[in-house]
């Protein structure tokens, strides 16, 4: 019996041991645990910690740096831009080779491609040389949309709003269309037409009375077509722009002359021309003349002239005040400045008249009715 108690103690003691080593187990396994976890976190805000000191450290490079190369010499700044100056000449060049094999492939000639490259600029091509003119602001830039002038079935151009024509049809005429139908011209829905008055001789500097004049404007009066007059200028000084000023108001005094009054500005090729040394302000001065006293005359005063004139001729910036008459021969003009009438071509068809005529479209209506 005392064996069996002593025994029980003994089991006892050892079960309490074991739940004691367990237990201590337990708790160093815990302080183990809670040891890494701390450890964990130094390590965490010690990263933290060196990552914001390596920022600081970049930045302070980043600074140092660009000290550094602020005090560069100038002549490794000057070889550092012609360096990234050449490669970005490289990749501009082979961009401009590209496209500009595409246009030739494409048969675009010289003139249209340098237009493309060089859309604020105005470039003209004359006598094998090409000028480039910057495109002013100062100066009243016309405000139609291209996308508004459309070609018709029969290949004339109009103005349209809505899908409808809301533009004037008009031809210009001279002895050159010899004898014409003008009944038939107004059946055609022409609504003005320019008679050519008369010229004068770009060699002998001779006024002389186009040849159809008389019977050109009769017939288009008669019929109800709107009237206006020109005149091709050769004048050499501000007296015979007033003179041929004169010669054509002599000439449209018996007529109701209500379209405006032009003065034809051209270019002669011809190396005898009386007019070839002419300086740009000579021209413009003595356009300004014709002008003015055509006004004084009460009737609306008018240039016209294609490219070559408005760019190469005249001065714009002393002809604002006068409306312009543009000679553009395409589908779309090439202009950006203000102009009331485009001539468009010069091989239209109207009936009534033989052969080609001069065709122009305008958005306004100009007589002065």
């Amino acid at each position: 019996m005392q064996d069996n108690n002593l025994q029980g103690k003994k089991q006892r003691r050892r079960h309490r041991r074991s739940e004691n080593a367990i237990l201590l187990g337990s708790i160093i396994l815990c302080l183990v645990t809670l040891t890494s976890i701390a450890v964990c976190m130094v390590m965490v805000l010690r990263y933290r910690s060196i990552q914001t000191e390596n920022t600081a450290v970049l930045n302070e490079l980043d600074s140092l740096r660009l000290e550094q190369e602020a005090t560069y010499t100038q002549g490794e700044v000057e070889a550092l831009l012609a360096r990234e100056q050449e490669e970005t000449e490289e990749e501009t060049k082979d961009s401009l080779l590209g496209e500009l094999k595409d246009k030739m492939a494409s048969g675009e000639s010289t003139t249209s491609m340098l237009r493309d490259f060089f859309p604020d600029e105005i470039v003209v091509a004359d006598a094998g040389a090409y000028h480039f003119f910057p495109i002013r602001q100062d100066l009243r830039h016309n405000t139609y949309d291209q996308e508004q002038f459309q070609v018709d079935e029969d290949g004339q151009i109009g103005y349209y709003a809505n899908g409808n024509v809301i533009s004037h049809k008009g031809i210009d005429v001279s002895r050159y269309q010899d004898k014409i139908d003008w009944e038939q011209v107004a059946q055609d829905d022409v609504e003005y037409a320019f008679i050519r008055v008369g010229i004068r001789g770009y060699t002998e500097g001779e006024i002389i009375e186009d040849s159809n004049f008389q019977q050109n404007i009769k017939g288009a009066l008669d019929n109800g077509i709107k009237t206006g007059v020109y005149f091709f200028t050769q004048a050499t000084s501000v007296e015979e722009a007033e003179e041929e000023a004169k010669f054509v108001l002599d000439q449209i005094e018996p007529y109701d002359v209500t379209y405006p009054v032009v003065v034809d500005v051209e270019a002669v090729s011809n190396e005898n021309a009386r007019t070839a040394d002419l300086t740009m302000e000579e021209r413009t001065q003595y356009c300004i003349a014709f002008c003015d006293m055509i006004r004084k005359a009460g009737y609306k005063p008018m240039i016209y002239g294609n490219l070559k004139t408005f760019m190469l001729m005249l001065d714009l910036t002393q002809l604002e005040d006068y409306d312009k008459w543009y000679a553009y021969y395409d589908e779309q003009f090439y202009f950006p400045y203000a102009f009331e009438i485009w001539q468009y071509t010069d091989s239209g068809k109207v009936a009534g008249i033989e052969g080609k005529v001069d065709m122009n479209v305008s958005v306004e209506d100009l007589s002065d009715e």
